[in-house]
């Protein structure tokens, strides 16, 4: 095993990982800042993959408040309102900054002014962006920066294990896997940004890309750490049903679509989303979900078994050019998106929940900052399109700036618990010296048990058979080894990996979702419909770790700017 020290590690490379590097070698220059990341810098992560936007109050008539409610309402009040109000107001100067400071570029108006286009659950049109390939346009732009500004890369690691010190107090490093060799590196750290990352490619159809696979929240488990909301799971409803055989299927085609005027057709050819919402199809992404899988289960499907987006009614021209991106991508799918008709079925998207953590990033555990799509409590029980990559960039620059600022009178390399370090890699090399299986079978029962028993639509019964399946599928893949042969860019081992990740991270989806008899949010039980109307007495789930199984409990929402039924505009108004 390597050893190598850094003043700051940061674990991923999105826009919360690069960022969060950028502000901590911006801070403090004499700083070392390390990125690590599972694949290549700038090419890995799902905010690359982002197509719609950032959402942020720039306009007149629009403001930080008004984005704040629209955030509240679209989380049913289940928002940490801190960590709500730091995204809105701090995106305001974060998109700034990502054009004036760090090069990014986005479509603006006629009159120079940056343009903002309509995103479902928004009382205003605040969606930045950059056409449809927003996520590539910021990671572009923020690889380069860190490219030229002296920040190391341990590129191709993949982080396995957080590592405390030997009086377990706080943070030491982390254990890393080199991909490309197969052997282990021990990065001890001053500080850590957990930034990997969720991407819930447990379910059948999912958009992140499939070396996504929970592996932060997985980690900040084992280590101790608390997870909060992990039932809100979200759904985007236009993943494009590219049929089977394909790992593809799922892959989202954007929430702008609908914002411009797109249909919704089931197998009929006819609309539906009225039937369910006034909104039709720019209600809120769980509701549309709920609706188009309610239209699957009553069998009014195309030849896919899903449904159809149609734009041609906006003039294929107009769609060609406004989305030039998601066309394109369509097309090499074989569907015509300007002027015809896509398959599309409702797919995992997105983690609401994940680590507790702090406004300024800092955690429980004394070393370890967390930002992004790993943590939870900005977006309560349902995130709003175009707040997700505003999250990761707001919340990765604060990380940063805190990191810095914390290290020099708090930081320390401190000796890691070798015990502790030593069976984490005796865990991480567990299926060498097994029996080797296929692991493809195993990987698709995950998926299909996961998305037909704790999908779109729960009940008690199917959570029931979720958690006892898992179960299953976790002594299997105990039993389940890999060949021992060369284990540089082992794929075996990585899907072995990655599906002991997604395993852990599906039982604390399951325990909170069984717990919360309610629907709310992403969150919708068949067997309690109705949403608990005493939202003064909301509170929200807890998962931690003990003895291998997982503990839930609950903590009550603060409220600490706004009590459910009040308003922030009101208040301005007065």
């Amino acid at each position: 095993m390597d050893r190598i020290t850094t003043d700051i590690l940061v674990l991923g490379s999105g826009g919360a990982g690069l960022l969060a590097a950028l502000h901590a070698k911006s801070a403090n220059p004499e700083l070392r800042v390390t990125v690590a990341v599972k694949g290549l810098l700038g090419k890995s992560g799902c905010t690359r993959m982002v197509q719609g936007g950032y959402n942020v109050a720039l306009a007149a008539g629009d403001s930080a408040e008004r984005h704040f409610m629209d955030t509240l309402d679209g989380g049913k009040w289940l928002n940490d309102q801190d960590l709500a109000w730091t995204l809105v107001t701090v995106a305001q100067r974060r998109i700034r900054e990502l054009e004036n400071r760090w090069g990014c570029f986005f479509d603006r108006n006629a009159d120079g002014t940056i343009h903002q286009k309509a995103f479902a659950g928004q009382t205003f049109d605040r969606t930045v962006h950059k056409g449809d390939l927003t996520g590539i346009e910021i990671i572009n732009r923020l690889a380069e920066q860190t490219w030229a500004r002296g920040i190391e890369r341990l590129e191709e690691h993949r982080a396995v294990s957080l590592i405390r010190s030997r009086d377990g107090s706080r943070l030491a490093g982390v254990l890393l896997l080199n991909i490309r060799r197969g052997g282990f590196v021990f990065v001890q750290a001053k500080a850590v940004l957990l930034g990997t990352g969720g991407g819930p490619t447990m379910y059948k159809y999912h958009t992140p890309s499939g070396d996504k696979s929970c592996d932060g929240m997985a980690m900040a488990l084992r280590a101790g750490l608390a997870l909060r909301d992990m039932e809100m799971v979200q759904f985007h409803p236009t993943g494009v049903l590219a049929g089977p055989g394909t790992r593809m299927t799922g892959t989202i085609i954007e929430e702008g679509l609908r914002g411009a005027g797109g249909y919704l057709l089931n197998g009929d050819g006819q609309r539906f989303m009225h039937n369910y919402d006034p909104r039709g199809e720019r209600a809120t992404r769980d509701i549309v979900s709920r609706s188009m899988e309610r239209e699957i289960q009553a069998g009014r499907v195309n030849a896919e078994g899903g449904l159809w987006i149609e734009m041609g009614h906006l003039g294929p021209a107009n769609v060609a050019k406004q989305f030039k991106g998601m066309v394109e991508r369509c097309a090499d799918m074989g569907f015509d998106l300007a002027g015809g008709r896509v398959p599309v079925v409702p797919t995992a998207h997105y983690m609401m929940g994940g680590v507790v953590f702090r406004a300024d990033g800092s955690t429980e555990l004394p070393g370890l900052f967390a930002a992004g799509e790993d943590t939870g409590g900005v977006h309560g029980a349902n995130r709003l399109g175009g707040n997700g990559v505003a999250n990761s960039t707001v919340f990765g620059g604060i990380a940063g700036d805190a990191m810095a600022a914390w290290v020099p009178k708090h930081g320390a390399l401190e000796a890691p618990d070798e015990e502790a370090l030593r069976a984490a890699q005796d865990a991480a090399l567990a299926p060498f010296g097994k029996p080797a299986r296929p692991l493809n079978p195993l990987r698709d029962a995950l998926a299909e048990l996961m998305w037909d028993k704790a999908g779109i639509l729960r009940d008690a019964k199917g959570l029931a058979e979720a958690a006892s399946g898992l179960d299953a599928i976790e002594a299997e893949l105990r039993a389940s080894g890999v060949k021992d042969g060369a284990r540089g860019f082992n794929l075996s081992w990585a899907d072995w990996l990655n599906l002991e990740s997604l395993v852990l991270t599906s039982r604390a989806i399951v325990a909170a979702a069984e717990a919360r008899c309610e629907s709310r949010g992403a969150h919708w039980r068949e067997d309690f419909p109705q949403t608990d109307e005493d939202a003064k007495g909301l509170s929200h789930t807890v998962v931690t770790l003990e003895a291998g199984r997982v503990k839930l409990d609950w903590r009550a929402v603060q409220f600490t700017r706004l009590k459910p039924g009040e308003s922030l505009l009101a208040a301005a108004a007065e």
